[in-house]
């Protein structure tokens, strides 16, 4: 899977770790990070990472910053990005299950690199389930185009 990989100055480290353990289980993955000991505002990987993914240059985007609330919003803002503060394997699935995130957001001062590389895992072998949380999808799709969700006719 092609995956693209962002992190603040404060996500780095892990950043490094998460890439490295992708690529040895044979993902394609893009780094877009600073170098080690620089220092990195966090809206700038979450646009590049955003844009990318909703372009279609990968599969699924991992934003790793501080706390991951940053790299949330920032990567939010991006028409199309469905981006997942994630913290446990509970939200991994349901993030991609219910909401079939595109970017997931971890935190790397609160997360251990064990959890983050499940969450990882979790998200890469679990399925959009469609149905009623395609209708959904479909809302927030209205949201960004300007539309009323509850006028959104329903698809499912």
């Amino acid at each position: 899977m092609q995956i693209l990989l962002g992190s603040d100055h404060r996500g780095i480290d892990s950043a490094l770790l998460l890439r490295d353990k992708l690529e040895r289980e044979g993902h394609s993955v893009e780094l877009i990070a600073p170098e080690p000991g620089t220092a990195c505002d966090y809206p700038e990987p979450a646009y590049a990472v955003g844009t990318a993914v909703v372009r279609g240059d990968a599969e699924l985007g991992v934003l790793v910053c501080g706390t991951g609330i940053g790299m949330s919003i920032a990567a939010n803002k991006v028409h199309g990005v469905r981006a997942a503060l994630v913290h446990d394997e509970l939200t991994a699935q349901l993030s991609k299950s219910h909401n079939n995130a595109n970017i997931i957001c971890l935190s790397a001062d609160l997360l251990g690199q064990k959890i983050m590389e499940q969450i990882v895992d979790v998200v890469l072998r679990t399925p959009f389930e469609g149905g009623r949380h395609q209708r959904r999808l479909d809302k927030i799709t209205a949201i960004e185009t300007g539309s009323t969700p509850a006028e959104t006719p329903s698809t499912s």
